[in-house]
């Protein structure tokens, strides 16, 4: 008996694991959410984020236009993928956690990244995930989300594939000598 509970327990778990990107959730503070993959924007600073594996994020000055909305994305160095949102409140959303769950990576294994962000509500605000190191490039389901205390306020899910199963995304950024 208390296998077939552990069976039917886990089942969900494990087909969702190989179901691909699921539906987005989309709180009832969010306005706008658009998903999709961005090539690399120049920086112009790292904001501290202890959370994460690399222990930054980066600071950009113009949110990238995504290059595509699909959810397949390639493991390319210097592509990256995330949302654009917007809060109904012009006054926006302050307090928001950003939670990264993926694939291990990392020395540790890491399966979680957060750091703190915060959502406009007056223009779109962009939270993505950029490839910058080797260790990163893990294939499988990586889910973003957006929380305010214990308020998701969105939750989006991506599938990153191998660069020859997606090679016109792969090239979207310049980085063919990738796929030989």
């Amino acid at each position: 008996m208390k296998w077939c509970t552990f069976f039917f327990a886990v089942l969900p778990v494990a087909l969702l694991a190989q179901a691909g990107p699921q539906p987005d959730k989309i709180g009832p503070k969010i306005a706008r959410h658009e998903a999709g993959i961005i090539c690399a924007p120049p920086t112009t600073g790292i904001s501290k984020a202890p959370d994460t594996v690399a222990g930054t994020t980066h600071l950009i000055d113009v949110d990238p236009p995504f290059v595509s909305l699909k959810r397949h994305v390639p493991a390319v160095i210097g592509i990256g993928f995330g949302v654009k949102s917007q809060a109904f409140d012009p006054a926006g959303i302050e307090g928001v956690s950003i939670t990264i769950s993926h694939p291990a990576m990392g020395d540790a294994g890491a399966t979680v990244q957060s750091f703190g962000s915060r959502i406009s509500g007056l223009d779109p605000s962009l939270t993505f995930y950029q490839f910058d190191f080797d260790y990163e490039l893990v294939t499988g389901i990586w889910q973003m989300q957006a929380m305010q205390g214990d308020t998701v306020l969105y939750r989006t899910t991506f599938e990153v594939l191998p660069p020859d199963q997606v090679p016109e995304l792969a090239r979207a950024c310049g980085f063919e000598e990738l796929l030989s």
